[in-house]
């Protein structure tokens, strides 16, 4: 024990004469975080528009004002053409294009079906999609107004039964994309500190020749693993204070669940990651191939199917029965559980349990690999 306690201050004597690691440890990920938590963001709050209002009445004038009182659709300016939607669509001068036919009005007052089109740039496929909901939200509510108007016009009683929608939002009220994402962001900015940095480490430790020296002293294999391990261990849960505190201060966003669970749970989700971080740094020789492999083969397919940004349950049956073996997957659903819906062990337990199990299994086998290398 007292050998492992002495290799682990080695360690971190040699992260101190280092301060480049330091500040990539407890500074990077904070920084990280502000980033990718205002950039995830795929909220839609500003639709820019180009009107073409062939009819020009003052009813169309009212439908119009409908959309600019919104808050949701700015109007660029009025257009004379479809040629000129296509040009303002096509340099990006404008996501919608609104045209009202020139018998709006006579159709209105005639009580008879009118139609608008609603032209989108499709390109960006959830901006479309959004903006698309709103338009129907605003024409659907401008209808109902008519019909109301011509029933009270026409001294017609409206009575009879209604399905009147209260519609609440839980956990995420405000139905911010960054609620959702920056939980999700802990995760991965957990996985770059622990599966990167320990799999350079350990090369590290080869291309400057210290590991044969390690080797030929009489600490065994299992003191080598753990005093390389350790240090990690103790830097990611700091990390993770540093960014939960980040995460409250800077967005708002606090843990309203159990937060012992939650450092548990990271634990557990540790070991995974340190387990794939070792066993980079057997297959690796250099630093940059143990980078190249920890992010291209490890941490992409992670992020891609562990649900941190796209469903799962939108992906193909194939691949979401590849998810399950992702311990990213786990955590995500852990931290989002905690954080958003304050969620505890007697909810998520099953998730802790398969981080449990795959972060013993991950960590003995390349424990098991890295023992060979060094014998």
């Amino acid at each position: 024990m007292k050998s492992i306690f002495e290799f682990v201050r080695k360690e971190f004597f040699q992260f101190r004469r280092d301060p480049k690691m330091f500040a990539l440890i407890l500074i990077a990920p904070v920084v990280q975080l502000i980033f990718l938590g205002f950039a995830a963001n795929l909220d839609v709050t500003l639709v820019r528009t180009v009107i073409y209002d062939q009819d020009r009445s003052s009813t169309s004038k009212d439908f119009i004002e409908k959309f600019s009182s919104s808050g949701y659709f700015r109007i660029e300016k009025y257009v004379s053409s479809y040629d000129d939607i296509i040009k303002d669509i096509d340099n990006g001068n404008a996501i919608m294009a609104l045209v009202i036919p020139d018998d709006f009005e006579k159709n209105i007052y005639g009580k008879r079906t009118t139609s608008v089109q609603a032209l989108f740039n499709g390109s960006d496929g959830n901006t479309a999609n959004i903006s698309a909901g709103y338009v129907q939200k605003i024409i659907s509510g401008y209808s109902e107004k008519i019909l109301m108007d011509f029933k009270n016009k026409s001294g017609q009683k409206v009575s009879g039964a209604n399905i009147t929608p209260e519609i609440r939002v839980w956990y995420n009220p405000e139905l911010k994309t960054r609620n959702f994402m920056v939980p999700g962001i802990v995760g991965l900015l957990l996985s770059l500190i622990t599966l990167i940095l320990t799999s350079l480490a350990v090369v590290k430790e080869k291309e400057i020749g210290t590991m044969e020296q390690l080797i030929v002293t009489p600490l065994k294999p299992y003191q080598i693993i753990l005093g390389k391990l350790i240090p990690f261990v103790l830097l990611a849960f700091v990390a993770v204070l540093i960014i939960l505190t980040a995460m409250w201060l800077i967005f708002g966003i606090p843990v309203k669940g159990d937060i012992w669970f939650l450092f548990l749970s990271s634990f557990l989700y540790i070991l995974s990651t340190l387990g794939l971080g070792l066993f980079v740094s057997t297959i690796s020789k250099t630093q940059q191939q143990a980078m190249m492999i920890s992010i291209f083969g490890v941490m992409m397919p992670m992020i891609f199917l562990s649900g941190f940004a796209f469903p799962i349950e939108n992906m193909p049956l194939v691949i979401q029965t590849v998810s399950y073996i992702i311990p990213l997957r786990y955590f995500i659903e852990i931290i989002r559980g905690v954080v958003l819906k304050g969620l505890g062990l007697t909810d998520l337990w099953i998730n802790a349990v398969m981080l449990l199990l795959m972060g013993v299994a991950i960590l003995f086998f390349s424990s098991i690999r890295f023992r060979s290398k060094l014998e």
